[in-house]
């Protein structure tokens, strides 16, 4: 049994780990006092999940864009909900809902109103919008891109700058979110603007074989009229979502969520990666990336957390694609990011060069002991921070470990992230546990009453003196 003071304290932080009691450090910026939206919120997801079968990812990724003040993009067959998750939105805010099937004979009076007669005898082009796109809170506009010219810049203002021109008054319009839906990907270049409007796009399949009876017994529950116990649609109006708390949560979001520079390098690495290393190429707006950071502050900040981490990054691959397909690219190169252990050898690299300092302390010349152990414990915290964070994400719960405390991760992603993430966090475990070890023994050995000079250090780190000294040697 080890009975030193590394194996002791060592021991202590690891034990606490495993036991789940260790608590983030503030680096990981826990500690939002949110706690009363958080659970609004998970209701407002079980209520808007209700009787819809495989649509978990789905009604996350639609509260998330009403929350961030952005628009989502469903492309699927037809037949798969893609309406009724647009309807069920609405009921959660106090205001008009729009809806509108589009073609390519469909003209501007259909989405903006009709234009006034009253008005245009005093020779003014003004709409008679009250009922119609501009004055809703939430619209579900089917077939989006069979949007014609006549329709597009008009449609482009609204959702962009939430602005609406009738006649000569620019007026801003109550839009929290459009929720658009295809059954193909635009064709033309001129739809291209509009495609880039909706930050989150996802590609909405069929139920799968395994989901086909409980799709059916919910249909038949429905149409018996038992589907709704007071748990389902029918209460949504109980946890409406005003446009004011909308604006502060979003307000207060970007206000009070720390973006970590690791999270920075991470965006910049997946754009590179997307236009860079991907062919055909895949562009990445600035725009779509300056945008795709709020929405993770916001989805940070609605988890109770005050700082992005690695694992809201996940949201990218619904992000930054421009075909479907990308989106398992974008959320295979995540995963495997989340998983290295770069920062463990950045980490031992920094240790390398403290324990070379303490080895110059024993031979006495005039280190500075004190700025020394602080620098070792300050490595020695965020070292407990990291393997906190591996922890709980290789926890015995593979879609709790990785979703944590996270609203927006679907059950399925969650579980394939997990499942992919295990064996790799594993090994990174491992190998932060032995560099936390060696952190710990050098920090209680500098904190003792010990002369520097009479440090052992090569009983304590025997393998870190090994490699310093073979170092030495070959320089």
């Amino acid at each position: 049994m080890d009975t030193s003071p590394r194996g002791a304290l060592g021991g202590s932080i690891l034990a606490s780990i495993d036991n789940g009691t260790s608590q983030p450090s503030s680096a990981d910026g826990e500690g939002g006092s949110n706690t009363a939206l958080q659970q609004r919120l998970e209701k407002a997801i079980r209520s808007l999940q209700d009787g819809l079968v495989e649509r978990d990812t789905e009604v996350r990724l639609l509260l998330l864009a009403a929350l961030a003040g952005e628009h989502i993009l469903f492309i699927g067959p037809p037949g798969t909900a893609k309406s009724e998750l647009g309807r069920r939105l609405a009921r959660l805010y106090d205001g008009q809902f729009f809806e509108r099937l589009l073609t390519r004979f469909s003209v501007p009076e259909e989405l903006f109103g009709p234009l006034s007669m009253r008005a245009l005898e005093e020779d003014k082009y003004i709409r008679q919008i009250d009922g119609y796109l501009p004055s809703a809170k939430v619209a579900f506009i089917d077939e989006v891109f069979k949007a014609n010219s006549a329709i597009l810049n008009t449609l482009l203002t609204i959702l962009n700058e939430r602005l609406f021109d009738n006649g000569s008054a620019r007026i801003k319009v109550p839009l929290i979110c459009l929720v658009g839906a295809s059954n193909e990907l635009p064709e033309s270049e001129e739809l291209d603007a509009l495609y880039d409007r909706f930050l989150i796009r996802r590609r909405v399949n069929q139920v799968s074989l395994a989901g086909l009876p409980a799709l059916l017994s919910a249909s038949r529950a429905s149409e018996s009229g038992s589907a709704s116990n007071g748990a389902g649609p029918g209460s949504l109006d109980s946890i409406a979502l005003s446009e004011e708390e909308i604006q502060t949560t979003r307000s207060e979001a970007m206000e009070k969520v720390a973006v970590p520079e690791e999270i920075i390098n991470l965006l910049s690495d997946v754009r590179s990666f997307l236009q860079e290393k991907c062919e055909p190429p895949v562009y990445v707006s600035d725009r779509r990336l300056v945008k795709a950071l709020a929405l993770l502050q916001v989805a940070a900040y609605t988890s109770g957390r005050l700082a992005v981490n690695k694992f809201d990054c996940l949201l990218l691959q619904h992000i930054l694609w421009q075909r479907p397909d990308e989106a398992q690219r974008i959320n295979d190169f995540l995963l495997d990011r989340l998983a290295a252990d770069s920062s463990t050898q950045q980490t031992d690299y920094l240790f390398n060069g403290m324990f070379m300092r303490a080895c110059q302390a024993t031979s006495a010349k005039g280190v500075a002991v004190p700025e020394l152990a602080k620098d070792v414990a300050e490595l020695r915290k965020a070292l407990e921070g990291e393997l906190a964070a591996i922890a709980a994400a290789s926890g015995a719960q593979p879609a709790a470990g990785v979703r944590g405390n996270e609203l927006w991760l679907g059950a399925d992603e969650a579980e394939a992230a997990a499942t992919a993430l295990r064996p790799k966090l594993q090994s990174a475990r491992k190998t932060t546990e032995a560099l936390l070890f060696e952190v710990v023994a050098l920090e209680v050995a500098l904190s003792s009453d010990t002369p520097p000079e009479t440090l052992d250090l090569v009983s304590l780190l025997p393998q870190r003196w090994a490699a310093f000294l073979r170092n030495s040697q070959s320089a």
